[in-house]
């Protein structure tokens, strides 16, 4: 393989870097920048998040690698690369439409008939329409295809009654991708449709649920008797399990691809070097190193696993079961670290965020509570598991 970037890439890349060397907002003192990418903050964070992201769209930075006519920049895939690298190393705040950018968009204008395109694509760039995610249920978490929220045809609408859980930003939503079960007599992979849902219909309600983090960004919602409009329904009735899998594949592919896990090599690293014991850092000791490199190396080979997922994208295809080794490696690799974090910084690990004297301000406590999230969403560590054993090593299907 040749890893090499054009010399087009390479520009793009010195114009991105001179645009956030200019514009990015000044570094937080209170730890919110650097606590992790699942933190939810206060209100202020959210606004500020939300005219960061308001001006990086104004800058054109926003979806950088989405169609030009519904508003994207029509940048490469491996100029959306540069820009995840180069959105790592400023360690920017987070933008508002996280779930939008990275599934929504994707999805609709990969199934989304031209309509939905035009109407839906450019408020999810800009942030005027806020996204989450219907999926997950109750009685049917990991099983999503096992979900009970019922639809029934009603002249021009569907009417949907049903619950969904750990529902990420639907507290702040405006739009909600719905799944849900369009003909209960069919098999459960079948009969279940895809629509797009209004989160200020009659009928929907929000209950954040706390996390042991203490932030409330993932929520229970509630539909009762929701009209939706049939105009709202991506792919086919009854077919949406398809459209499902590729929102699923662009999650699986986002949450792996867009972490940088050897900027958080390096922070362990740093973190090593500080914490002293017996009149000696933590990094004196060999067998220290040796772990915080074996991150390392684990941290390069999903950079390059994430290169072959690439790949497959340049060649025209929809992200595949790589995004699932992605995620598994990305999740279970974030744990690990934040893991040996508690180990090194020994009783300092009991001090919460913002505590005083914590070290770091706490940040490393709170990503280890926050690690164990990322092992569940998007689908959990044994879903993944399942899918590169019968997908990519061609084992038989459990029992």
């Amino acid at each position: 393989m040749d890893f090499r970037f054009s010399a087009e890439d390479e520009e793009f890349r010195q114009e991105l870097r001179a645009w956030l060397q200019n514009n990015r907002p000044a570094q937080r003192s209170d730890g919110d920048d650097h606590a992790d990418f699942m933190h939810e903050g206060s209100k202020d964070e959210w606004q500020r998040r939300l005219n960061w992201h308001r001006k990086m769209h104004s800058g054109g930075w926003v979806g950088i690698s989405w169609p030009k006519q519904y508003g994207g920049r029509g940048a490469t895939l491996t100029q959306q690369l540069i820009y995840n690298e180069e959105m790592a190393a400023a360690n920017t705040p987070q933008l508002v439409n996280g779930l939008g950018i990275m599934l929504v968009g994707p999805t609709i204008i990969h199934w989304g008939t031209e309509e939905q395109k035009q109407r839906y694509v450019p408020k999810i760039l800009s942030g005027e329409e806020i996204w989450c995610q219907g999926y997950s249920e109750p009685g049917s978490g990991s099983d999503v295809a096992s979900l009970q929220t019922r639809a029934i045809e009603e002249g021009d609408y569907f009417v949907v009654n049903g619950q969904k859980v750990w529902t990420s930003d639907a507290h702040h939503a405006d739009w909600c991708i719905l799944l849900v079960r369009t003909d209960p007599s069919a098999p459960k992979h079948k009969g279940i449709s895809y629509v797009l849902v209004d989160m200020h219909s009659p009928g929907v309600t929000v209950r954040p649920l706390v996390q042991i983090t203490g932030d409330a960004n993932f929520n229970e919602v509630f539909f009762e008797d929701v009209k939706v409009p049939k105009k709202n329904l991506i792919g086919e009735k009854n077919q949406g399990w398809q459209v499902a899998i590729t929102t699923l594949m662009f999650e699986r592919s986002g949450i792996g691809g867009g972490r940088d896990l050897l900027g958080q090599v390096r922070e362990l690293a740093e973190l090593a070097r500080a914490v002293r014991s017996n009149g000696k850092t933590a990094w004196d000791d060999s067998s220290v190193r040796q772990r915080i490199s074996s991150f390392a190396g684990e941290a390069l080979a999903l950079k390059y696993t994430g290169f072959r997922q690439l790949t497959r994208r340049l060649k025209g295809l929809p992200p595949g079961p790589e995004g699932s080794v992605l995620k598994l490696g990305t999740s279970e690799l974030n744990l690990k670290m934040n893991k040996f974090a508690m180990e090194l910084l020994g009783p300092y690990a009991q001090l919460e965020f913002k505590a005083p004297f914590a070290v770091d301000r706490g940040i490393w406590s709170y990503r280890m509570l926050a690690s164990r999230a990322l092992t569940i969403a998007g689908g959990t560590s044994e879903i993944q598991h399942n899918i590169i054993g019968e997908r990519v090593l061609g084992l038989p299907k459990g029992n």
